[in-house]
């Protein structure tokens, strides 16, 4: 059995690349068990976790699992549902997190469109959108809004979470917007760098640059022919 009374969470410590591989292993894990339910045994090894992920190694696995206690058993491995339900109790996916998107266009109505969160506990309650055209129709579900009810939005539904996928010009003023109805964490699709407070989470989301370390990576392998 896995040890989960030495179950620990001091996320002050926490690097923050360690959360993004507990986000890989918990999706790893869960894709195990929605498609393999005839599996041999019900344990698993970092080392097969490390096959699963594509990479990480099993050290790295086994130091970001320390963080948290004492899981799974030397020679026997972690078992595989209890290790699960830990990492979605870390990550606080076994709640549920009401998001709103602010900008309707091709990336807002792709993400609307995107069931993996509502697997993770994130529901998009709703999207907004400044262009009239495009108020009051719903996709997947979820009606888009004025934007210039927003902010009541936020603070009546008591909304902690945004995502923002609007132009550049338009990214500094939906934050700000967002900030004051109450939202805590930003996901930022905007190619642009925002101000908040200090007390506001913010992750960018760069499609550009993430391209850009990709290219970096082909271009530093010897093997490589870059034109």
């Amino acid at each position: 059995m896995m040890q989960t009374n030495n179950y620990k969470n001091n996320k002050k410590n926490i690097p923050k690349a360690t959360i993004g591989r507990l986000s890989i292993y918990h999706r790893c894990l869960d894709l195990l068990i929605e498609t393999d339910s005839g599996r041999e045994k019900d344990t698993i090894s970092s080392a097969e976790i490390s096959k699963l992920t594509g990479g990480i190694s099993p050290d790295q696995i086994r130091r970001d699992l320390a963080y948290f206690g004492e899981f799974g058993k030397r020679g026997v491995g972690y078992p595989i549902n209890e290790l699960s339900a830990i990492l979605k109790s870390i990550l606080g996916s076994s709640k549920k997190w009401d998001i709103i998107i602010a900008g309707a266009g091709n990336l807002g109505k792709a993400l609307l469109r995107y069931r993996g969160f509502q697997k993770r506990g994130f529901i998009i309650k709703a999207a907004f959108d400044s262009d009239d055209s495009k108020v009051g129709n719903k996709v997947n579900g979820v009606k888009i809004i004025s934007a210039n009810q927003m902010e009541d939005y936020i603070k009546e539904h008591n909304i902690r979470i945004g995502i923002i996928t609007v132009p550049v010009e338009f990214a500094q003023e939906v934050a700000d917007h967002m900030i004051a109805g109450g939202i805590v964490s930003i996901l930022n699709f905007a190619p642009t760098t925002l101000k908040y407070p200090a007390y506001v989470k913010l992750n960018n989301i760069d499609i550009s640059i993430e391209l850009e370390r990709l290219v970096y990576f082909l271009a530093s392998r010897k093997n490589i022919r870059i034109k």
